[in-house]
């Protein structure tokens, strides 16, 4: 599986990256901000798009909107990730077209495997 990494906070983009690859991901870039994430997904197709709910003064419900509303060559899975709890933005992230959110302290290549899995069957 092939992932971009979309967060602000480079601490977070670098702990990701080795935990990820560690498990098996091949993290074939990471982002800081919206247009740079399109503009990886365009370049590198990725199979799975791990995005940071708040991109600094960005949002990323809206990022992933446009992942998945873009004329990208191949529409990657979005996970959600936050510090905040789930519960605390259960409404969108029911709205967003991402496939799922896991908390920050939760991520794993497991979670990403099976929400990806669930989420779209065959990939």
């Amino acid at each position: 599986m092939r992932c971009l990494i979309v967060d602000d906070s480079a601490s977070f983009r670098d702990a990701a990256c080795r935990m990820l690859a560690r498990g098996g991901i091949d993290v074939v870039a990471s982002a800081t901000n919206s247009s740079e994430a399109v503009r990886l997904c365009r370049e590198l197709q990725p199979d799975v798009v791990l995005v940071d709910v708040m991109l600094g003064r960005e949002s990323g419900f809206d990022l992933a909107l446009r992942l998945q509303s873009s004329e990208l060559p191949r529409r990657p899975a979005v996970v959600l990730v936050s510090t905040y709890a789930e519960q605390d933005l259960a409404e969108m992230i029911e709205t967003s077209p991402a496939v799922g959110f896991l908390p920050k302290f939760a991520l794993s290549v497991a979670a990403i495997e099976d929400l990806v899995a669930t989420a779209l069957p065959g990939r």
